[in-house]
């Protein structure tokens, strides 16, 4: 983006800003005649049909559905379409499975949050204190992956804006030689600490209703935001036959190493940015993977590229100007993955991969996330407190329509928008995360309409935002209702809980924020993980307690325990394994750790819940 497009986008994109701070204003005025606790938690349980549906919508879809699913689609391929397949699922089995049991238990037993409603089912304090820890574990994992999302998306709206520059400076001047801090890159901190103020202080004085306002205002900005892009996008390949075809020709990048050359020594030091084009010895093309820095008088230095193998790729694309000459020798890594070389990988199964030999998406892992998102969604603590607050049957029944039809919407456009943006925009691998806000930023300023990427940024914003807002609240209820008014002061004045919820959702915020200045690596891998967790540890044992009256409390924490054992054993193996922050994918049965977690869970509840029924027998006779 140049300064003037920049300059557009920003005042779009601000406008929305304001329009999320006047909603949490108006929510809070709402809330002052009303009592605190379930007002400020669950909105008075009174939502109707579009504010439930898009709340529930917009929760699911954080910052891995626009920034995460996006990186997969560019570097997979026509694949994820069967990969996301069963996330049109979610709303019938959340919904249709949980739903009306759920929301009527907590209407019964006046439960505001999760922990409480199970604490409730099973009349534990142990269950529910259990619940409660799983909870803050869990949900921080996925704030440090929705804070990563949200500050990336506002460094690339912001990049060429002079005033941001400058700001910059600033903060890289304040930052440096500060433990921590100080290692930070001061583009990404600067962002990291609007976004985090945004989303702290409408979260915090909002609270649940000002949440759902805003998820209902972000769901709609979601879904006109994909339609635009989709539009822009095809128009600018020659339509969606005409970009399969470019496709089917296209062969994966290969990543290496290259010796870099400049044509002639610089009189100070240099610096070549990552993402800059390289033209090889050999006539390729490749992309710098990383930012390489030159001392005065220097002309070689070794560093990581990405060269593209596509010829008419390789032909268009032109290396970067840098007022004088630069040339690479390229060294290509021993190829172990599926789909070097081959064409045709981006429009067939298994999707390309640079180190799987059986390609991103085998049998077993297809068949294990068909039903991770279906039942991992439903089994998310952040979508049952919104089967907590719909008003009444036909809004859920409803609904259940109104979600499924907008998942299909969304995440269908998505896999056509992203496999079109291989063509548009080559070489993204080096950065893939940051697909969808450099899309955004580029098919607005070809069309001519460049206040128009603020709108389209705004909906990876507003995802990740909701996201955000909504595990915010989910913390903070854990301390508030399940610990300390529940366990510490169960007489705590209406003043006191308001206090400690406004200062509880801005600590655990700040501390959030504080964890990610270093960022983690994989954006999407820290969502899976999170989710999964949350669904191998509740679903099972909220299923069989709501449906199964014999379900005992011993077993509820058996099943909890033992799905948090069974998901975090795997993750612990994959990493001493493969070195990475992955699972052990068991030979054979190559599933994901979700569905073993679920089995565990679920055999472990329902045996401890029969044994300790068997001797309760034996104990009467």
């Amino acid at each position: 983006m140049n300064e003037t497009t920049a300059n557009s986008a920003l005042v779009t994109f601000a406008i929305y800003l304001l329009g999320v701070f006047f909603l949490a204003w108006l929510s809070s005025r709402v809330r002052q005649k009303k009592e605190f606790v379930g007002e400020y938690f669950l909105g008075g349980r009174s939502l109707g049909l579009w504010a439930f549906a898009l709340t529930f919508a917009a929760t699911s879809s954080s910052g891995g559905s626009f920034m995460g699913f996006p990186s997969l689609i560019y570097t997979h391929g026509w694949v994820l379409a069967l990969w996301i397949a069963s996330y049109m699922l979610v709303p019938i089995v959340g919904m249709g499975l949980l739903g009306k049991r759920v929301n009527r238990l907590a209407r019964q037993s006046g439960a505001v949050t999760v922990p409480d409603l199970i604490k409730a089912r099973f009349k534990s304090e142990t269950v529910g204190m259990i619940a409660t820890l799983l909870v803050l574990f869990f949900m921080f994992f996925y704030l440090l992956a929705q804070f990563k999302a949200g500050s990336k998306i506002m460094t690339t709206l912001l990049q060429d804006v002079a005033i941001y520059q400058t700001a910059v400076n600033t903060v890289a001047g304040a930052i440096d030689g500060v433990p921590w801090v100080g290692s930070a890159e001061p583009d990404y901190v600067l962002c990291l600490l609007v976004f985090a103020f945004s989303v702290i202080v409408y979260t915090a004085f909002g609270g649940f209703r000002a949440v759902v306002w805003t998820d209902v205002m972000q769901g709609i900005v979601m879904g006109v935001g994909v339609i635009i892009l989709l539009f822009l996008t095809l128009g600018q390949v020659g339509g969606l036959t005409k970009a399969t075809e470019q496709l089917k020709e296209m062969t994966p990048p290969e990543s290496g190493t290259g010796v870099i050359t400049l044509g002639q020594a610089q009189d100070k030091d240099t610096a070549l940015p990552k993402g800059a084009w390289l033209r090889l010895a050999d006539e390729g093309i490749a992309r710098l993977a990383e930012q390489v820095n030159l001392a005065k008088g220097e002309t070689h230095v070794e560093a990581k590229l990405l060269k593209i193998t596509t010829p008419a790729e390789v032909e268009r694309i032109m290396p970067t100007d840098f007022g004088f000459p630069v040339t690479a020798a390229f060294t290509a890594e021993q190829a172990k993955g599926y789909g070097q070389g081959r064409k045709g990988v981006y429009v067939s199964a298994p999707g390309p991969h640079p180190e799987k030999e059986g390609g991103f998406l085998n049998v077993w892992l297809a068949i294990s996330f068909f039903f991770f998102w279906a039942f991992g969604s439903a089994g998310q603590p952040s979508n049952m407190v919104r089967l907590m607050a719909f008003k009444g049957t036909n809004v859920l029944r409803n609904a259940i329509l109104a979600v499924s039809v907008y998942y299909t919407v969304i995440y269908l456009l998505l896999v056509v928008i992203f496999c079109c943006a291989r063509i548009l925009l080559p070489g993204m691998e080096v950065d893939s995360d940051r697909i969808m806000p450099e899309l955004a930023a580029k098919v607005t300023g070809d069309a001519g309409v460049p206040w128009l990427a603020g709108l389209l940024l705004a909906a990876p914003f507003a995802a990740v935002m909701s996201s955000v807002d909504s595990f915010l609240l989910m913390v903070s209820s854990a301390v508030v209702r399940d610990i300390y008014q529940n366990r510490i002061n169960p007489t705590a004045s209406e003043k006191r809980l308001k206090i400690l919820s406004y200062l509880v959702t801005a600590m655990v915020g700040i501390l959030a924020m504080l964890a990610v200045l270093n960022p983690p690596q994989y954006l999407q891998d820290l969502i899976v993980f999170a989710t999964s967790g949350l669904a191998g540890c509740f679903l099972m044992p909220m299923l069989l307690g709501l449906y199964w009256p014999q379900m005992t409390a011993k077993g509820a924490i058996a099943g909890m325990l033992g799905g948090l054992g069974c998901h975090l054993s795997l993750y612990i193996a994959g990493y001493a394994v493969n070195g990475k922050f992955e699972p052990y994918k068991i030979p054979v049965l190559e599933f994901d750790p979700f569905i073993w977690a679920l089995l565990v869970s679920g055999l472990l509840g329902w045996l401890v819940s029969l044994v300790q029924a068997h001797s309760s027998q034996k104990a009467e006779v």
